[in-house]
Formats: structure tokens, C-alpha cells, sequence
């Protein structure tokens, strides 16, 4: 299985990614190849089909993927479990999106979010520009 994530660079969601990959195939027989891809132009992002940061793209397709998405270099959300918007899927999604066996309980699941790309309405809203402060 290859795994692909386009981000922008410095993007803080990227290892809250990787962290809940590993939680999601740990034990599993199957370990992915991760390539990490920084993209930093609107025409890169378009061909690689990365819709924010970080996107996933699994064996070269994107499984969070939501129709009428458009590419973009901003940062990406993803509806939680609870809920709400995070910066990266959460650990029960990307097993479904692996398509791991489901009757093995998952690792607990990171609920670790960043400081960056949250949202203070609760409109849904999947992209959003990242407002990160650099000092934090």
C-alpha cells in the first residue's frame, strides 16, 4: 500500500497525520510506504490533486476526497468523530479508508489537534485558510 501526503510546507497537521497512520496499521500485516510531497503552487497542487493540507492520497487516490473539492493550498479539515473539525483524519477513518480488517479494535485514537486550521464556527466548512501563528 502506498500512501502519499501532499502538504504544504510546514504544515502542522502533517505528523498528527503520520502519528494516526501508524496507530491505524499498527499490528496490521500490511505496513504502508509513506512519501511525504510539499507542495507550494496552485498548478502542482492541482495535478497532484491535493484539495488543503494535508491531503492523503492512498495508492494515488484521494479516500476523504468530497465532491466539487477544488485544488488548493490551503489548509484541509476533516469531520471528526465528535463532531468537529480536525487537521487530519482520525484513526477510525483511515482504518476505513485502508481498509483494515474491522473486526481488530483500533489503536486508541489520537485526539491531539493543532493550534492551526480550527474552526471557530461550526459551519462544516473542509478548507479554510490556515491562520497558524509561527510562535506557537
Amino acid at each position: 500500500m502506498k500512501l502519499d501526503i501532499l502538504q504544504v510546507p510546514d504544515c502542522p497537521n502533517v505528523a498528527v497525520l503520520e502519528r494516526r497512520i501508524r496507530q491505524a496499521t499498527a499490528g496490521e500485516p500490511v505496513q504502508p510506504e509513506i512519501t511525504l510531497r510539499v507542495i507550494d503552487d496552485p498548478g502542482r497542487a492541482a495535478t497532484a490533486g491535493m484539495t488543503g493540507s494535508p491531503t492523503l492520497l492512498v495508492d494515488g487516490r484521494d479516500p476523504f476526497a468530497i465532491p466539487g473539492q477544488v485544488p488548493s493550498l490551503s489548509c484541509r479539515l476533516y469531520p471528526s468523530d465528535t463532531g468537529r473539525l480536525d487537521g487530519a483524519p482520525s484513526v477510525s477513518d483511515l482504518r476505513t479508508a485502508l481498509r483494515l480488517d474491522s473486526n481488530s479494535p483500533p489503536e486508541a485514537d489520537d485526539n491531539t489537534t493543532s493550534s492551526c486550521c480550527t474552526s471557530a464556527t461550526a459551519d462544516r466548512t473542509i478548507e479554510q485558510r490556515c491562520l497558524h501563528d509561527a510562535d506557537t
